[in-house]
């Protein structure tokens, strides 16, 4: 095997394109196979084998390990890699990957940061899908599978694909904006052998289109379809034969629009679905004496394989009882739009002993959660929403709900948990209840909240968390805490990959604390904090091992960026507002400041309000 280092040409990839274990010698049929045959070359047989091995391989950090290794191992990586993963769309360009890697049939790509989804970012920021399809529509003519995430999608972009990828199976979008039912009409007349359409918190545009009545006629390959963040009516009748002539189908979420007796009406035409999401869950505006007859609970009782319910999203508690009969089954439940409170969470939850997933309003309150405690001992995520969201809301769940959950369940992987007030006790005993945790995001929605019996900071309980849950990669952190709890983060944090702070922090020792402890960080989220500019001079050594930092309204200057700009030529550093303004030199601190590494350096298609230094 050829030790070096240099990335392989274009020529060197296709030379082992055949992927044949036999080398390129052959026999030739007229004379002695003696005189002809040529042994192959060791390093051929060796690619080739290794080729054949890296097919099994199939985590994609294993296989980033992989093609370090060395040369050949590099092109045998490129050459056997199906599964494209970008967590950073402008952290590479098209024409690099579709260079390199040969034989994708499936992408996946992340756009805009996640603050995106708090409103941390102005509107057209950028994350254009179109030069990534369009590079991909001449690649890769094959693709089976796009997923994207936070980027904007045009009608033109769903045109593109449809009109090119003639294999395509697989469509998820979530998060996206910009596209409409009439690039969705497209997508659905085009794509013949369309699995899967899931479009899951997109902005979609009405334009006026039937895109349901743009599935085939003949029949579809559809085994999933959901639409419940549409916010405006579908066709539910052209729903409903696309549903009768699509047999494959198992999953299955519609919008608010579809009401409780249209729902019945679907799961009778088919009671096949594993996934349901269930829309409304209320009757239609105009209720007429025939609905009054349907039997919800027998439609549900004959829907033998659901595991997953969701939706609810105006939700009348008195049909509740109907989901009953497939409670036993369900392994995941998606409350997190239903408005309900303790006594009517209490009369489902008692049924779901194997549920592993749940996600709810804080509306049911502790007693709620004591309830998800006693019964779900097999919960492995869980997830608590705000139905207020405001700093000065009430609450509804506080240490009492956590605590619970900690002594019910403790095979807890993931736990996202919104409250209003928190003691260090509670989160401490959930580090010993549950140290197999990978994921604790504790928010605390007032500002610098204090333990609320001791009023001591949340130092403590944090501290608790990253030594005891020897597993955990994402943490997200508030309330009161001084830079002790972030000295913990970097001494106890070693396997911690996504760090969200809020509110928190004294001074810039604490994010260097971090910056130096933690070796596998690669996102560092930063809001409403008092770091500044030495928390920059400290990170130049660990920025590029990062796929990227956002701190927003920090107290980060102009001139601090600039430095760190010019001192790490592969890193973009943005600087914006989320009002939409140009960035004004005479602030004292800028507002938002973006920072990511790129292989293709600075984008060319930044906004004006977008200053890259």
């Amino acid at each position: 095997m050829r030790d070096n280092n240099n990335r392989p040409g274009p020529e060197e990839d296709s030379a082992i394109g055949s992927g044949s274990v036999s080398g390129h010698g052959g026999m030739s049929s007229s004379t002695p196979s003696s005189s002809l045959y040529t042994p192959p070359c060791p390093d051929q047989v060796l690619e080739n084998v290794l080729e054949n091995v890296l097919h099994f391989l199939t985590c994609r950090r294993d296989r980033n390990a992989a093609s370090l290794v060395c040369k050949s191992w590099y092109r045998a990586e490129a050459l056997t890699r199906s599964d494209l993963f970008l967590g950073n769309c402008y952290a590479v360009g098209p024409a690099r990957v579709t260079e390199r890697f040969k034989r994708v049939r499936s992408v996946l790509i992340k756009g805009k940061p996640r603050f995106a989804d708090f409103g941390l970012m102005p509107l057209n920021w950028g994350a254009h899908s179109t030069r990534w399809l369009s590079a991909f529509s001449q690649a890769y003519p094959w693709l089976e599978k796009i997923h994207l995430k936070r980027m904007t999608v045009t009608d033109f972009d769903l045109e593109l694909i449809s009109k090119s990828l003639f294999s395509l199976k697989e469509l998820i979008l979530v998060c996206c904006e910009a596209f409409g039912t009439s690039g969705l009409a497209v997508l659905a007349s085009k794509c013949r052998q369309l699995r899967v359409l899931d479009l899951f918190e997109d902005e979609v545009n009405d334009d006026e289109v039937d895109w349901i009545s743009f599935f085939p006629e003949s029949g579809t390959c559809l085994e999933s379809l959901s639409f419940e963040c549409i916010d405006f009516p579908i066709n539910f009748n052209a729903l409903e034969k696309l549903l009768a002539r699509s047999p494959n189908f198992k999953k299955l979420r519609v919008n608010r629009c579809v009401s409780i007796d249209q729902l019945y009406r679907l799961m009778v035409r088919a009671p096949q679905l594993t996934h349901l999401g269930t829309g409304a869950f209320s009757p239609s505006e105009i209720w007429q004496p025939s609905e009054q007859d349907l039997d919800y609970r027998a439609a549900f009782a004959a829907c033998k394989s659901l595991v997953c319910l969701s939706g609810f999203r105006e939700i009348v508690p008195v049909f509740l009882p109907a989901i009953h009969p497939v409670c036993a089954n369900l392994t995941s439940l998606n409350f997190s739009y239903a408005n309900i409170n303790a006594e009517e969470l209490k009369s489902v939850i008692c049924h779901c002993h194997n549920l592993q997933i749940f996600w709810v309003l804080d509306t049911v309150g502790d007693e709620g959660l004591q309830a998800v405690a006693s019964n779900c001992k097999d919960l492995r995520e869980l997830r608590v929403f705000p139905i207020d969201a405001r700093e000065d809301s009430e609450g509804f769940v506080s240490e009492v709900g956590l605590l619970a959950i900690s002594e019910g369940c403790r095979k807890l992987h993931s736990i996202l948990y919104f409250c209003q007030r928190m003691t260090n006790a509670a989160v401490i005993a959930m580090s010993k209840n549950c140290p197999d945790l990978v994921v604790f995001r504790l928010c605390i929605m007032g500002r610098h909240r204090p333990d609320h019996i001791t009023n001591e900071p949340m130092d403590e309980g944090f501290g608790a968390i990253v030594m005891n849950c020897k597993k955990l990669t994402r943490l997200a952190v508030s309330g009161l805490l001084t830079d002790k709890a972030f000295e913990y983060i970097g001494q106890y944090g070693k396997l911690v990959r996504t760090l969200s702070v809020a509110f928190a922090g004294d001074t810039d020792m604490a994010l260097k604390y971090v910056l130096e402890g933690c070796p596998k960080l690669l996102k560092l989220e930063v809001r409403d904090s008092p770091f500044g500019d030495s928390v920059l001079r400290a990170g130049l050594p660990h920025l590029y091992n990062m796929r990227f930092l956002w701190m927003s309204a920090c107290r980060l200057t102009l001139p601090a960026c600039r430095q760190i700009a010019r001192e790490m030529p592969h890193l973009v550093v943005e600087v914006f507002t989320n009002r939409m303004e140009a960035v004004d030199d005479k602030e004292e601190f800028v507002d938002t400041c973006y920072m990511y590494r790129s292989l293709e350096g600075p984008r060319t298609d930044v906004p004006e309000y977008v200053r890259i230094l």
